[in-house]
């Protein structure tokens, strides 16, 4: 498949994340708590992902790969948990524009650094100006976006 199909499938992924904040929040709301909230939408995850790994695997990973497995790998869905929450406390109180526009912006500079440097698996990809100014674009709309 063409880089074109990866792009829309990343650019379907940020229009559901907007979608998701909102459903999030929404849920936190009714159950008057944002850890119960991100508990439970991360299980109804957890089993979708179960059930769309029992039926997709091609061979089953062992449990003692999963041990040896170096214990930073393994922080993915503590980082997911952070964000989710964060997104369901942030949200109701700046808008869902403001919201996931900073995230984004801290997703970009983050991005940025970790291709600079190739860190934890990305191909190196130095800074250049027009990547500094495209991540300035960027901040310059999140600021625009912010303002009333």
């Amino acid at each position: 498949m063409g880089k074109e199909f990866y792009y829309a499938i990343a650019f379907i992924s940020g229009l559901l994340i907007a979608v998701q904040a909102g459903v999030n929040s929404q849920l936190r709301v009714t159950l008057q708590h944002p850890i119960l909230a991100a508990l439970i939408s991360f299980l109804i995850g957890s089993f979708l992902l179960v059930g769309v790994y029992i039926f997709s695997a091609k061979s089953q990973v062992p449990l003692a790969t999963v041990q040896l497995t170096d214990w930073w790998k393994l922080t993915g869905g503590a980082l997911g948990a952070f964000y989710i929450v964060s997104i369901i406390l942030v949200a109701p109180k700046i808008g869902a524009a403001n919201a996931l526009c900073f995230a984004i912006a801290g997703q970009l500079i983050s991005a940025i650094v970790l291709d600079h440097y190739g860190l934890i698996g990305f191909p190196l990809r130095e800074i250049s100006f027009v990547r500094i100014l495209g991540a300035l674009l960027i901040i310059g709309g999140v600021y625009l976006v912010q303002k009333k």
